[in-house]
This record gives C-alpha cells, sequence and structure tokens, in this order.
C-alpha cells in the first residue's frame, strides 16, 4: 500500500520527535501545507507567527531520513531568527547560500536532501565551520568580487537565469568524483517579511523567542536534552530579553544621588591646588537593597523573572546587595551578575526579616526594591523608600506600604 504524503509526513514528524524531541515538538508549533508554488520547502509569514509549505514533488524524491532533513532545515531558518535579522545584508542570493551554509551544519549529512550548501562546497574559500551568516556572507562577498570560486560563479550564474519558484537541482564544475549536485536556495517565500514595519518584527521574533523557551523547557521537563546549538541560542535570547520595567528612570526620580562617592586618580584632570600632582575624579554610585522571596508559593519562572530585573537594575551601574527570604533571612551578599545565582529558602513566607534588616541599615542603601508574589501579610512601615515589584503571575498587594508595581 502506497502511503500518502500526509502519512509520509506525519511519520516524519514522529520520527523527527524520537530522535530530536526539541525539533519534533517545535514543529507540532507550525501549520503545514502543502503547495507547488515553491520548489521545495518554505516558510511564510500568518500573522506573526510561521507557515511552513512543502512542495508535493520535491518530497516524493526523498528518502524517509531527507523528510526529517528537510523540516529541520526549515525550523532552523526560524530558530535563527534568519527571516527577520538579515535583510540588511544587501546581496540577497548571497545571503541566502551563508544562510543555508550556516543550518545545513546542524544537519546529519545523511539527512539532508541531495546538493546542499556547506563550507565544503566551496572549498577555494576555506570556510571555517559553524562560524555564523554573517561570516559566510563576508566570506563569500568576498569570493564574487574576486571571482576566483568557480563553484559559486556557477550557482549565482544558474540563480540568475532561474525563475523564482521553479529554481531546482543544478550541476556545477566536474570534480574528482563528477559532477555535482547544487540545490539552489530558494527563500522566495521571505518575501513578505521584507519592509514590514519595526514594532511588528519585534513583535514576530518575540513570539519565535517564546515558542523556542517554550519549547525547551517542555523538553527538559521530560528529562529531554537541550541541543548545543538550541543552548547556546536560548542563552542569548535570555540577555537579548528587556527589562520589563523603567529602572533607570526610576532609581534616577526615586532613588535620587547617590550616598557613596569614590575618588580615584586622573591624568587628564589638573589639580588646581598641587600642580604636579594628578587631579581627583569624584564618582557617586547608588547602592539598594534588593530582597528576593524565595518561599515556596513562588514558582521557578517567577524567580527567573525576578532575577532577570535585578540583572537590568546591575546594568544602571547601580550597586546591589541581595536579601534572600522566605519566613526567614537567609543570605544577604553582594550581587554579580557573572556567577550562578543560588536560591535559599523555599518555606513560608514573611517579608518582616528583610524590612528589619533594612530598617536597621537603612544609612547603607538608597532603597529597597522586594521582588514577590505579594502573598504574606504587610509589614511594618520602613524607615527608608520602598518599591514592591509584583511578579506578572501574581495579584498586586495593596496593603504594603510603598510604590507598588506588577511586572508586564
Amino acid at each position: 500500500m502506497v502511503k500518502s504524503k500526509e502519512d509520509e509526513l506525519a511519520k516524519a514528524s514522529k520520527d523527527l520527535m524520537l530522535k530530536e524531541p526539541f525539533y519534533g515538538l517545535f514543529l507540532i508549533m507550525l501549520n503545514k501545507q502543502w503547495s507547488k508554488k515553491i520548489p521545495t520547502a518554505g516558510v511564510s509569514r500568518q500573522g506573526i507567527n510561521f507557515q511552513l509549505y512543502l512542495n508535493e514533488d520535491f518530497w516524493n524524491i526523498l528518502s524517509p531520513i531527507q523528510h526529517m532533513g528537510l523540516l529541520k532545515h526549515e525550523l532552523l531558518h526560524i530558530a535563527f531568527f534568519h527571516i527577520t535579522d538579515y535583510d540588511h545584508l544587501s546581496d540577497k542570493e548571497i545571503a541566502n547560500i551563508a544562510m543555508d551554509i550556516e543550518i545545513n551544519q546542524y544537519i546529519d549529512k545523511d539527512s539532508l536532501p541531495p546538493g546542499p550548501q556547506l563550507p565544503e562546497t566551496y572549498p577555494e574559500l576555506q570556510l571555517k565551520p559553524k562560524k555564523g551568516t554573517k561570516y559566510y556572507y563576508d566570506k563569500l562577498m568576498q569570493g564574487k568580487k574576486q571571482g576566483n570560486c568557480p563553484n559559486l560563479n556557477d550557482v549565482l550564474a544558474a540563480s540568475a537565469a532561474s525563475i523564482p519558484g521553479e529554481r531546482g537541482m543544478i550541476k556545477i564544475r566536474p570534480g574528482k568524483n563528477g559532477q555535482t549536485e547544487v540545490q539552489l536556495p530558494d527563500h522566495s517565500t521571505w518575501d513578505e517579511f521584507e519592509g514590514i514595519d519595526e514594532a511588528t518584527k519585534k513583535l514576530i521574533k518575540t513570539q519565535t523567542a517564546h515558542i523556542i523557551k517554550e519549547v525547551a523547557d517542555q523538553v527538559q521537563k521530560s528529562r529531554g536534552t537541550v541541543p548545543g546549538e538550541m543552548a547556546e541560542l536560548l542563552e542569548r535570547i535570555s540577555k537579548l530579553e528587556p527589562p520589563k520595567f523603567n529602572w533607570r528612570g526610576y532609581l534616577r526620580r526615586f532613588v535620587g544621588g547617590s550616598i557613596k562617592t569614590f575618588t580615584k586618580m586622573a591624568l587628564s584632570k589638573p589639580n588646581f591646588r598641587f600642580l604636579d600632582n594628578p587631579g581627583l575624579k569624584h564618582k557617586h554610585r547608588r547602592r539598594i537593597l534588593v530582597g528576593v522571596d524565595t518561599s515556596g508559593s513562588v514558582s521557578t519562572n517567577e524567580l527567573k523573572e525576578f532575577l532577570a530585573e535585578i540583572y537590568h537594575i546591575s546594568r544602571t551601574g547601580t550597586e546591589i546587595d541581595i536579601a534572600q527570604c522566605d519566613s526567614n533571612l537567609h543570605k544577604v551578599e553582594k550581587f554579580d551578575p557573572k556567577k550562578d545565582f543560588e536560591v535559599h529558602g523555599r518555606g513560608g513566607t514573611s517579608f518582616d526579616p528583610v524590612t528589619d534588616y533594612y530598617d536597621k541599615n537603612y544609612k547603607k542603601y538608597n532603597c529597597l526594591i522586594f521582588v514577590t508574589d505579594g502573598e504574606a501579610p504587610a509589614p511594618k512601615k520602613c524607615r527608608g523608600p520602598v518599591l514592591w515589584v509584583h511578579s506578572s503571575q501574581s495579584q498586586i498587594n495593596e496593603d504594603l506600604h510603598g510604590l507598588k508595581i506588577k511586572l508586564n
């Protein structure tokens, strides 16, 4: 019995789920559709989400293992933000080749459709492995200008002569083993992404990042592993995620001037009292206490949210002391964004241990910022200014004394 293309797609999706759960779950998130308007496969925009198109004729010439490779290829284009991040590359043909070279290195060679773009496709350029689209783009542009890369010249000539939407396999110069097949990169479905406004582009990128993190969480919960290339990407996404609150503006308005002054020698600043000596440069820095609610009612996602905001506070040049607390004060230490954050507590909830510590030491700090889910009785009013920061999953506790905000 001959399997239908739908059955083959379902089997390829299942096999991908078993072999590489991250990409299998990622694939489930996409709407898939058969279309002969594209020669192989491609990704299109559907609102702020993505639609995957597959050409039935091309699908039929591939083996089952190549079906998985084709699907993973398109998923990697999305996950690596190729569709939204590289519209600034002026030579689109070279950019298409560079993107394919980058992602094909993360797919087993046996799973790749015939004639994939890889670093070894262009031996004259001596391309290094896994260096990123911009690196390959620059190297390919150099080869194009110098004209010393026969394979690239033939690919570009064939691409210029072909009709978008009808591109297929071409044969390039004979090598030691005869002629080599090369698949022309065709990203014509990406045309609709060009010219979209920055706000829409940002929404698409945010939605994509959200899906990647959600898939990674699901994989890890089922005790699976996230692929190395995705682990690195997730770390980059986390670093790029913007703060949910304007800390720089808040600290400037609410906290005001610094209570700590640092003095250092400055050769560029003249000393008018002692002409032969360097001048003194005074630098002011804020110091704040951040209370972190580590009680059992605070979820791991909320703690990650808190840590991200603390990281952004530190980027304003503010010195931070962290006070971890559930029903007891566990640890007060200087925050170092370069070190791992070890959580202490996970018991009941009380704000009093932190506010009592703040009252005893309030002259050391400009203010207290308490990150919490708000689920505890209000402590007595503190001697210094307090900002209560509630997680995006919580409700604001209106009984708390001081300013109150909720992260969105």
